[in-house]
């Protein structure tokens, strides 16, 4: 995603993709009364680290359950239809969703409705990994493997981007929305979700949700109320376990000020003065890039 945006995005714009591998949908303008801040947290962030390994294979391994658990009920209703006419009733009853979501390919595509009322109580908290290779064989993912006596965190990961694609839905739609201090509110309240959804599968620091809660602190307090709100919601960004964080407020002289307070309480507590970005650029699709040549010396004879 980070590629993407750096290569294909434009300035004040918010680029729209789905990565099933790669699909870039669009963009799509962010309205001139918000405006977004990232501020670092100092923490070195990594895909690659160890927590972002086990968080890959509990929702991988949560997928593996959802479609078995599809399936079973598909072969389940398969065997207690005995006419023509009473396996059309269990079609139309959904047995077509059952279907589709036995072999379902990316999480975020079952629906957050469909995981509360057939798989959520279905799903474990957490699975040893001896137990779910006897059962499952394994969880069909080539990047990652199972480590046998490990214990992997499994609802969390998997809810998160069967929700996390709704938000991200839900988020593009309002940007639309009319302005009003119920659009700044619900943009908001989605981000700190997606925060805190984030962090529940394992990948959040001390540091991104320090912020976090200096920006709500923010938001909340008597003379930020008074002032009618100018802060409304903030998440990690990146591959977490440390990195930035978004905010979201309005996009006057009060928000950047009130950014600037976060960053000197930031300091304060943990004696690093974090970096804060703003504004906007396009990606190197429109400004273009440089190609480095490395020049190898010339050979001996």
């Amino acid at each position: 995603m980070d590629q993407m945006a750096s290569a294909c995005g434009e300035s004040n714009k918010l680029l729209a993709m789905v990565c099933q591998p790669a699909e870039v949908l669009g963009l799509v303008k962010i309205p001139s009364h918000l405006r977004f801040w990232g501020i670092d947290s100092g923490i070195r962030h990594s895909v690659g680290g160890a927590d972002y390994g086990s968080v890959r294979v509990g929702a991988f391994m949560g997928r593996k359950i959802i479609k078995s658990i599809a399936s079973a009920s598909l072969s389940n209703s398969s065997s207690s239809a005995n006419t023509p006419e009473q396996v059309n009733e269990l079609e139309e009853d959904g047995n077509e969703l059952h279907e589709a979501e036995a072999s379902l390919d990316y999480l975020c595509n079952l629906s957050p409705h469909r995981y509360e009322a057939v798989y959520e109580k279905k799903l474990p908290e957490s699975i040893l990994g001896e137990t779910f290779l006897e059962t499952y064989l394994d969880h069909d993912d080539r990047v990652t493997t199972i480590d046998h006596k490990r214990s992997y965190v499994v609802k969390a990961p998997a809810r998160h981007p069967i929700y996390e694609n709704f938000r991200v839905k839900a988020f593009k739609a309002l940007l639309t929305a009319v302005s009003s201090n119920d659009q700044f509110s619900a943009l908001g309240e989605l981000m700190y979700q997606c925060h805190y959804s984030y962090s529940a599968c394992g990948l959040g620091s001390d540091g991104t949700n320090r912020l976090v809660k200096l920006v709500q602190e923010m938001q909340h307090s008597k003379v930020s109320k008074s002032e009618n709100g100018t802060l409304f919601g903030a998440k990690i960004t990146g591959g977490g376990s440390g990195g930035s964080v978004c905010i979201l407020g309005r996009n006057c002289l009060r928000s950047s000020e009130q950014i600037l307070e976060i960053q000197q309480k930031y300091k304060a507590a943990t004696g690093f003065k974090p970096f804060v970005f703003e504004g906007s650029s396009p990606g190197a699709g429109e400004f273009g890039y440089l190609k480095i040549h490395h020049r190898f010396p010339p050979t001996e004879a």
